[in-house]
């Protein structure tokens, strides 16, 4: 009995290290596929100037630019809002009907596809509250779709804490605020952080979402305001890959554009790790 069940154990084990081997597979096979046919575009004039000769030469600027802005404007946007929610349903709200329901119309947000978010961004927030394609429109756009995930990690992060912290710090006098600030917080920062980075580097690869509401053909202006609208590295690469003047000859453009995306991408998510490890080993000392 004790060797069919480690035999079995020996089963599982090896089907979850061929899973977690065959992500980190295609990951290296997407990147080698990326850097392999778009290196000869990346050059210090690529990152540094704008498109130019209807986007067959010059660089990818005004879309980093871009992309960081509508990144930032979603983070502002969803972390403030994510939190909250996840502190209601963790620590005030009472588990009922009325919890359960939230809950399914968060999971539910989660399934939504991204070009249904778009639509919803131009009929609401370009044209309703009339911000036009901007930073603003966008970046509220992707903040929506990206609050389940914030609400998620934020949700996880906050149960993490040993529910000993909340009473010892009640024990002391404090109340439930005060001990949420001031103990429960600092305690699930790190994965509350962590969350919410990976939520904007996720919303840093969207194109539908923006491509109605925060980002346009082609721009040589830097924005000035969240009421500008910009260029963006995901739509750069759709143009560039489905209506540019010459497709075949900015093929090298367009690997090197997703090349720049993806080295953003991870750029953000080593960041939230290198972040996270740090604020631990902070709480430790």
């Amino acid at each position: 009995m004790i060797k069919h069940r480690l035999f079995v154990q020996k089963i599982y084990f090896s089907f979850f290290k061929g899973a977690a081997l065959l992500n980190g597979a295609a990951l290296l096979v997407i990147v080698y596929f990326m850097v392999s046919r778009g290196w000869r575009a990346i050059s210090w004039e690529f990152l540094t100037q704008a498109p130019r000769e209807s986007m067959t030469a010059g660089g990818i600027l005004p879309c980093i630019i871009g992309t960081v802005s509508l990144c930032l404007m979603t983070l502002l946007t969803a972390l403030p809002i994510g939190v909250a929610s996840a502190i209601y349903l963790c620590e005030y709200a009472t588990q009922g009907k009325r919890v359960r329901l939230i809950r399914l119309g968060i999971h539910n947000l989660a399934g939504v596809p991204s070009i249904v978010f778009g639509l919803f961004g131009l009929a609401f927030f370009c044209i309703v509250l009339k911000m036009g394609v901007s930073i603003a429109a966008g970046g509220l756009t992707l903040g929506i779709m990206t609050l389940p995930v914030i609400i998620g990690a934020s949700e996880e992060a906050l149960k993490s804490v040993p529910n000993t912290y909340r009473e010892a710090s009640l024990a002391m006098g404090a109340t439930q605020w005060q001990t949420i600030r001031k103990v429960v917080l600092p305690a699930a920062f790190p994965g509350i952080i962590t969350g919410s980075i990976l939520g904007m580097s996720r919303a840093a690869g969207e194109t539908a979402p923006i491509m109605y509401t925060g980002a346009v053909f082609f721009t040589p202006q830097l924005p000035g305001s969240v009421f500008d609208e910009v260029m963006a590295l995901p739509y750069h690469i759709y143009v560039l890959a489905t209506a540019g003047t010459n497709i075949e000859a900015t093929r090298h453009l367009q690997y090197g554009t997703a090349l720049v995306l993806i080295a953003l991408v991870l750029g953000m998510n080593l960041a939230a790790i290198i972040l996270r490890a740090k604020m631990r080993k902070k709480l430790r000392i």
